[in-house]
């Protein structure tokens, strides 16, 4: 078996040509006769390398005039605090969106630093759906509304960007960002750990407007003040250049292939497989709310959970991995970001048809 169909939530499979790409200028980049991992940050090499891959960023996203984007480290976790630390600016509270473990540690790290408006949550039902916007409880003194934008573990997607009216709106966009279009526009902050969905475990991607920048929180480190990152460029250290370097392959890659409407298209295909698959079966079940199914984290159940080692080896025999469910909720998952082909989401679909024909 040369290449297995990779279903993990992260870190994720890369696109084959990036990595083929990766190996074949390992040891001399470009005719610099270095690898990238070996080059000065403050070289003309690696900052034309990060610069290109800011600019294919910016590109794909349409991310506007007026926002900096920054290469940083620490994922997600770390913009659970740099988030109030550097946009409660002075204001006492920040209103969150819980539908998830995600949104639950974010909202936990944010109560060091201020109060926490939790206006509305799906907890009642497991977090199998995100709230409608006409049902949260919005403080108007908040000085900004968090949401995760896509729950990893549940598979819970919100889609669009919600009115947060004057209050800046907050997305963590880790297990989505670069699968669909959005408006950058309609957000005043987006964080997206990049193992998931651009490369290597590693880096992170702030998306932050630059009027919100600034004002951190008395006692911020300097390594968490998201101005004094942004005017360094990403380098008050040194920034995770390899990272860097895989992203801005995976970007072009993605401009090849049409961009991040054509990238929709595609997942919004590859999902219907699986969603297909399980609305058809008595066997598999979906628990999450149709309006909120995740075009990339799919969770579903076996009928008879005493089955799920069986099936989970049954899949691993045919080439499939990393099916399990997170251990905080069971099951079965299949993360199918931009690198899984389609024909890996049939292959899944097909053994599930199988299993169910032999095992119900």
């Amino acid at each position: 078996m040369d290449r297995v169909f990779n279903f993990s939530a992260g870190p994720a499979a890369l696109p084959l040509e990036v990595l083929q790409q990766a190996q074949a200028e390992l040891t001399n980049w470009h005719g610099s006769g270095m690898s990238v991992m070996e080059m000065s940050h403050r070289g003309k090499e690696y900052m034309s390398i990060q610069a290109e891959a800011e600019a294919d960023l910016r590109e794909l996203m349409g991310i506007p005039a007026g926002y900096k984007v920054l290469f940083l480290q620490g994922g997600a976790s770390l913009q659970f605090a740099m988030t109030p630390m550097n946009l409660l600016r002075g204001k006492a509270s920040a209103d969150y969106l819980n539908t998830g473990e995600w949104s639950k540690k974010a909202i936990k790290e944010a109560k060091k630093y201020g109060a926490v408006n939790v206006v509305a949550s799906s907890e009642d039902r497991n977090f199998s759906y995100a709230p409608p916007r006409a049902q949260w409880k919005l403080d108007p003194d908040a000085a900004y509304v968090h949401i995760t934008q896509n729950e990893t573990i549940g598979g819970v997607e919100i889609f669009g960007a919600p009115d947060t009216g004057n209050a800046p709106l907050v997305a963590d966009m880790s297990s989505m960002i670069l699968s669909r279009p959005v408006d950058v526009s309609r957000y005043g902050l987006i964080y997206a750990g990049a193992q998931k969905n651009i490369g290597p475990a590693g880096l992170t991607i702030v998306i932050a407007r630059e009027d919100l920048l600034g004002q951190p929180v008395a006692g911020t480190p300097t390594m968490m003040d998201y101005k004094i990152l942004a005017d360094n460029d990403s380098m008050y250290n040194t920034p995770p250049t390899y990272a860097v370097y895989i992203a801005g392959l995976v970007f072009k890659m993605l401009k090849a292939r049409g961009g991040l409407a054509a990238m929709e298209k595609v997942n919004r295909a590859k999902a219907q497989i699986l969603y297909d698959a399980l609305d058809a079966s008595s066997f598999f079940g979906s628990p999450v709310a149709k309006e909120n199914r995740s075009l990339m984290n799919i969770p579903f159940t076996l009928k008879n959970p005493e089955l799920d080692e069986e099936f989970l080896k049954g899949a691993k025999a045919r080439g499939m991995i990393q099916l399990k469910g997170h251990r905080s909720v069971g099951g079965m998952r299949a993360s199918i970001y931009n690198a899984m082909p389609i024909e890996g989401v049939r292959a899944l679909a097909d053994y599930m048809k199988e299993f169910e024909k032999t095992k119900a």
